[in-house]
């Protein structure tokens, strides 16, 4: 009996801690699954994928297992022209995102046109494919759709890759952002306060559909960064940031992540990291005046994957 106050404690400790992770975390997921994708969340789930964090697909987290999003001015089918579109390449074998494999995750309204005008029912992961994100206008509500272009336009992942304008590995980019941990300090989450002023419109509840995971960030010591590449566009701003933030930033705590671009530049050549930093060195002491040139990241780096995902935060 001399314990009994405590075993009473310890239940009603559980209670508590249960009923506080039923509101925290169990009700915000059923408000979650029962909201319809946005236009946003389609296209996280076709540029990022399944998953940009651990997974059987990329154990080591090198943004292995990834679709790549083109630019594309030609159809990939005719040759004709086209307008400028965004299409999003699933090699053969390449995982796909959640709202493709699980039919509760994009939406009612939201499925059902995938399903009836995108034909997603015939994708395959095996095969791979082109996917578009369209919208339809019915009774003047608007809602997105994914479609499948390899069924409907008949683009192929070979053909489209070869037509492409740009290709853009902001995918693996982002596996790069969580793996570098730049999330630590930047968050993916302006907030519906003065924020939206400088770091742009804050999210809404439909444009977290399928993404995983989230990034938001939970300690925001640096800029937010959800709209980056609308505020900036500049790669080579991007370039010279990554290498050295120094070089733009002069009082930056953000650390380098110059090892990004592995041994040698898009030229072949080898990096010099020793002979760079005394350049940097005298430059910054005043003995030179220009900085020593930044090497431009080869087009496999992850260097390059990461300056793809920051340019691609629009």
């Amino acid at each position: 009996m001399g314990f009994r106050e405590y075993r009473v404690g310890s239940i009603l400790f559980g209670v508590a801690l249960s009923t506080s992770m039923m509101i925290t975390i169990y009700f915000p997921g059923l408000d979650i699954s029962s909201v319809s994708s946005t236009s946003v969340a389609l296209e996280k789930q076709l540029t990022y994928g399944k998953t940009s964090a651990f997974d059987y697909g990329d154990l080591f987290l090198h943004g292995d297992d990834k679709p790549i999003k083109v630019t594309l001015k030609k159809d990939p089918a005719t040759g004709a022209a086209i307008d400028e579109v965004s299409a999003y390449v699933f090699k053969p074998g390449t995982s796909l995102p959640s709202g493709l494999v699980h039919k509760h995750i994009l939406g009612a309204a939201v499925q059902a046109l995938s399903a009836s005008l995108g034909k997603t029912g015939q994708v395959s992961e095996e095969k791979g494919g082109v996917f578009l994100v369209r919208s339809s206008i019915k009774d003047g509500v608007e809602t997105p759709y994914i479609e499948f272009a390899t069924a409907t336009r008949g683009w192929s992942v070979n053909a489209t890759l070869a037509a492409a304008d740009q290709k853009i590995l902001a995918g693996s980019g982002k596996t790069m952002f969580i793996r570098e941990g730049c999330w630590w300090c930047h968050t993916l989450l302006p907030e519906g306060t003065h924020d939206w002023q400088s770091f742009g419109r804050p999210p809404v509840l439909g444009d977290f559909n399928g993404e995983s995971p989230t990034a938001f960030g939970s300690d925001r010591k640096a800029p937010d960064l959800l709209h980056v590449g609308s505020r900036n566009s500049s790669r080579e701003w991007m370039t010279l940031h990554f290498f050295n933030p120094r070089l733009v930033q002069p009082h930056s705590i953000m650390p380098r992540y110059d090892y990004l671009w592995g041994p040698k530049d898009a030229n072949g050549k080898k990096i010099d990291l020793k002979k760079w930093d005394e350049e940097f060195d005298a430059y910054r002491e005043g003995d030179r005046i220009y900085p020593p040139e930044v090497p431009e990241p080869p087009a496999d780096s992850e260097a390059r994957m990461l300056i793809d995902f920051a340019l691609n935060l629009k």
